[in-house]
């Protein structure tokens, strides 16, 4: 990963322990370039729920590929989020977006945005905010509702 450990270091659901953040400059790891800024991805930046899955060929290539690409095919075994590829591997988000278009481009990754008219369903919002109101608090009492 990041820090050094590889993911063969993580447990069985592929989450490793958080360890010290890389000492290495993001703009060093995407060579200057940024998010959104490749004529590949439209002039758009992935949204961070955007999910990630290593292809065969991504992981038939773990071996040839370098750092940050091999830790992120790595650990898009299961479908990951940037999100969750940034904060597991201690990257920065935009770290994360260029290296995932470099390795989608490269046939390593596949890349499924989420539908933007289901991200803004005031209906899955509702939903969300039912079910955190169903976590009883450490007392083991559940929030009121509005």
């Amino acid at each position: 990963m990041a820090d050094g450990r590889t993911a063969r270091d993580a447990g069985e659901d592929g989450a490793a322990p958080v360890g010290p953040a890389s000492a290495v400059r993001p703009f060093l790891v995407t060579a200057g370039r940024v998010a959104g800024a490749g004529a590949a991805s439209s002039g758009r930046t992935m949204p961070v729920e955007t999910q990630l899955v290593a292809t065969a060929d991504g992981l038939g290539a773990l071996d040839r590929l370098c750092f940050e690409q091999h830790d992120i095919v790595a650990a898009c075994r299961v479908p990951q989020s940037i999100a969750e590829i940034a904060a597991r591997l201690r990257l920065h988000l935009n770290v994360v977006r260029v290296l995932a278009e470099d390795l989608r481009a490269a046939g390593q990754l596949s890349v499924h945005v989420p539908d933007a008219g289901v991200a803004h369903d005031a209906s899955v919002l509702r939903r969300l905010i039912d079910g955190l109101r169903a976590i009883p608090d450490s007392r083991g009492v559940l929030r009121d509702s509005d």
